[in-house]
C-alpha cells in the first residue's frame, strides 16, 4: 500500500486546485498552468513544468504529487479493443476498456472497486464490492489510457468519448464522479464536449436529481433491462427501492432541464427467454412513450457460472423491429472485446470483496448448496 503523505493533484478540479495554491500563498492562475501540464501534456514531474517558478516547482515536489493508478496488464482483442487492469494503492484492481471505432474512440471507465449493486446478469456484480474510487482514480484511468494510446495521422486525440459504464454504479460515488467529469469537460484539462461524456446509471433517483442540479449536463444512459417492476426487481434489485416509474420521472426531469441533451439512452440487455419476447418489446414501447429516448439493445455477454443465455439473432431483430415500428430510434450494440472479457457486463478487475457476495454466489453455484472449498 502507498503510504505517501503528499497531496495528490491528479483528481483536483480547477477550483480545488486554485484553492490549494491560494492556501499556500500562490496565485490562483497556477491552477490552470498545472492542469494543462497534467491533463493536456501528460506531465507528472513538477520539475518539467517549466512555466512555474523554480521555487514553486521545488515546493510542489516536496508537498505534492501527480499519481494515477498503475497499468499492470494490457489485453488487445481481435477487433482492436484494449482492456487494462489498473492496480490501486490498496492492492485492489479495476478494469478500463478502450473501444476504437471509425471517427471516434470511446473509453469505458470504472467508478467503484466492484459494484455496490447486485444485478443478476452482470459479471462485475459477482465479485462483490470493496469501496468507491477517488476522483484521482477515476480521471487517472483517462490519463493512463491517453498515455498508452497514440493518435493516428490526422487525429487530434485518441479518446474522443468517455462513458462511465465500467465497474460500479457512478451515482453511488457522487462527489468523486462529478469531480472527474468536471475535469473531462474542463477546457484546460481534457476539453471533451458534454455530448461526449456519458454517465450510465441503474437509477439512483436522489443522486440523479443532484446531478441535474450540478449543471454538468452530461449525456445520460439508463440501465433498464426490463419492461415492468416485477421482472426488474429480479434483474436489477435496486428497482425495489427506486421503481421504474420513479426512475423514468427522474430521467424526464434530467432531460427536461433545458440542458444540452434532449434524450436518454435506454440500455436493455437481452436475455434469452427472460426479457426478449415480442410481448415484452411492446410493453417496453408503451412504457417509454412519455420519455424522450433512444434504445440500445445489448446482446448478453456470457461469463462463467452465469445462468443466462444470449438471445438469438432472430429474437433480437424481432424485438428491435417492434420498437422501431413504435417510433423509437433503436440500435443493436455489437459486442466488442468479448474475446478478452471486455464487453458490457464482463469487467471484473481484482476486488477484495467486503460485501461477502462472492461467498453467497459460491453457495448458490455449489451442487450441495454449501460454499465451495
Amino acid at each position: 500500500m502507498n503510504e505517501s503523505t503528499k497531496t495528490n493533484l491528479m483528481g483536483m478540479t480547477r477550483e480545488e486546485l486554485a484553492g490549494f495554491f491560494v492556501a499556500h500563498g500562490e496565485k490562483p492562475f497556477r491552477a490552470v498552468q498545472v492542469l494543462k501540464w497534467i491533463h493536456q501534456r501528460g506531465i507528472t514531474d513538477f520539475a518539467a513544468m517549466t512555466d512555474l517558478t523554480k521555487g514553486l516547482r521545488a515546493w510542489l515536489s516536496e508537498q505534492a504529487e501527480v499519481r494515477a493508478p498503475e497499468i499492470v496488464m494490457t489485453q488487445a482483442a481481435r477487433d482492436g479493443t484494449h482492456k487494462w487492469l489498473l492496480r490501486l494503492d490498496d492492492g485492489n484492481g479495476i478494469e478500463t476498456v478502450f473501444i476504437p471505432e471509425e471517427g471516434r474512440g470511446t473509453l469505458c471507465v470504472s467508478s467503484q472497486v466492484g459494484c455496490a449493486l447486485d444485478c443478476s446478469f452482470c459479471s462485475t456484480a459477482r465479485q462483490g464490492f470493496n469501496r468507491n474510487l477517488t476522483a484521482a482514480e477515476i480521471i487517472g484511468q483517462l490519463h493512463a489510457a491517453r498515455g498508452h494510446l497514440q493518435p493516428e495521422e490526422g487525429q487530434s486525440r485518441v479518446v474522443s468519448n468517455v462513458v462511465l459504464m465500467g465497474m460500479g454504479e457512478p451515482l453511488l460515488n457522487f462527489e468523486p464522479v462529478v469531480a472527474a467529469m468536471s475535469l473531462m469537460l474542463e477546457d484546460n484539462a481534457y476539453g471533451l464536449s458534454k455530448r461526449r461524456v456519458t454517465l450510465s446509471t441503474a437509477g439512483v433517483v436522489p443522486a440523479l436529481d443532484r446531478l441535474r442540479e450540478t449543471g454538468l449536463q452530461v449525456a445520460l444512459a439508463l440501465s433498464l433491462h426490463a419492461p415492468n417492476d416485477a421482472l426488474r426487481d429480479q434483474l436489477v434489485p435496486l428497482n425495489r427501492k427506486y421503481p421504474i416509474a420513479d426512475v423514468l420521472a427522474a430521467c424526464r426531469r434530467y432531460v427536461g432541464n433545458g440542458g444540452h441533451h434532449s434524450r436518454v439512452t435506454v440500455e436493455y440487455v437481452l436475455l434469452d427467454g427472460i426479457n426478449d419476447s415480442q410481448a415484452q418489446a411492446r410493453e417496453l414501447a408503451a412504457l417509454l412513450r412519455d420519455v424522450p429516448c433512444k434504445v440500445n439493445l445489448i446482446p448478453f455477454n456470457p461469463f462463467p457460472e452465469s445462468r443466462y443465455r444470449r438471445s438469438s439473432v432472430a429474437a433480437i431483430d424481432r424485438f428491435r423491429d417492434i420498437l422501431v415500428q413504435a417510433g423509437y430510434t433503436t440500435i443493436t450494440r455489437r459486442p466488442r472485446g468479448d474475446d478478452i472479457d471486455a464487453a458490457c457486463g464482463q469487467l471484473v478487475g481484482r476486488v477484495e470483496d467486503r460485501s461477502r457476495r462472492e461467498l453467497r454466489f459460491a453457495r448458490q453455484d455449489s451442487p450441495s448448496g454449501a460454499a465451495s472449498p
